[in-house]
């Protein structure tokens, strides 16, 4: 299949309600409102390519720039690549669940995912976080630098309610997932959750919403999930 094979799909798969839906959350035009539950079957007959990847994420359709995380080769994409994949990410859906999770299936992920954490760009930022949370709640724990992750829960508690909104939400997940996802941390998490306290979050327009990540650690400890690790990233 071509990119114009793919879009002619994903346009015949899409719904107005879908894309009134995906609107509604940050997505802009051109998009065609395909549930990516529905993508993938198309992603059986594409199979993993990087330059359909390419094609079909410069169109700057949302539904096709979605797909073509679905579609990646994390591996094949080096940090330049995933710098320009980030230049076109204008919301937190393509930030965090496209380019952050295909980052994190990369040898490279802590490296660009480093570098955009201490960046100045709010999505960036949003993304860096989010990959951690995308690699921990999925790779053994002793692949990781636990005096590194130790720094970064540091980092998120004494700078997360003064971080942008985009990378907020982002920050509070990553306390969270270390409480759940990273044993060799999970105390450390608790503590850095309770001292944040609340996490407000607030969207124009609307009332403010606030995260607890003390109580969703908390949740998980009553459920015997300590320790949840994902079998993949991507879907």
């Amino acid at each position: 299949m071509n990119a114009v094979d793919v879009l002619a799909e994903l346009e015949a798969l899409g719904t107005e309600r879908t894309k009134k839906s995906y609107l509604a959350s940050g997505a802009r035009e051109p998009l065609f409102g395909t549930a990516t539950g529905k993508m993938k079957p198309i992603l059986k007959k594409t199979g993993l390519n990087q330059t359909l990847a390419d094609e079909l994420y410069d169109t700057k359709n949302y539904d096709a720039m979605y797909f073509a995380g679905m579609i990646a080769e994390p591996n094949n994409m080096t940090a330049a690549d995933y710098e320009r994949w980030m230049d076109g990410a204008y919301f937190n859906m393509l930030a965090d669940y496209v380019v952050a999770v295909t980052l994190a299936e990369a040898d490279i992920a802590e490296e660009v995912a480093d570098r955009w954490i201490h960046s100045e760009d709010a999505l960036r930022m949003s993304a860096g976080w989010s990959c951690y949370c995308w690699m921990l709640g999925n790779r053994k724990d002793e692949t990781f630098d636990a005096a590194k992750i130790s720094v970064l829960l540091d980092l998120a508690r004494e700078t997360i309610h003064e971080a942008p909104d985009q990378a907020r939400s982002a920050m509070n997940n990553f306390i969270k997932t270390v409480g759940i996802s990273y044993k060799p941390l999970h105390e450390k998490a608790l503590a850095v959750a309770k001292e944040v306290g609340s996490v407000e979050l607030k969207k124009d327009g609307k009332k403010s919403t606030f995260l607890e990540p003390l109580s969703a650690i908390e949740k998980e400890v009553e459920k015997g999930r300590i320790g949840f690790k994902r079998k993949h990233v991507r879907c």
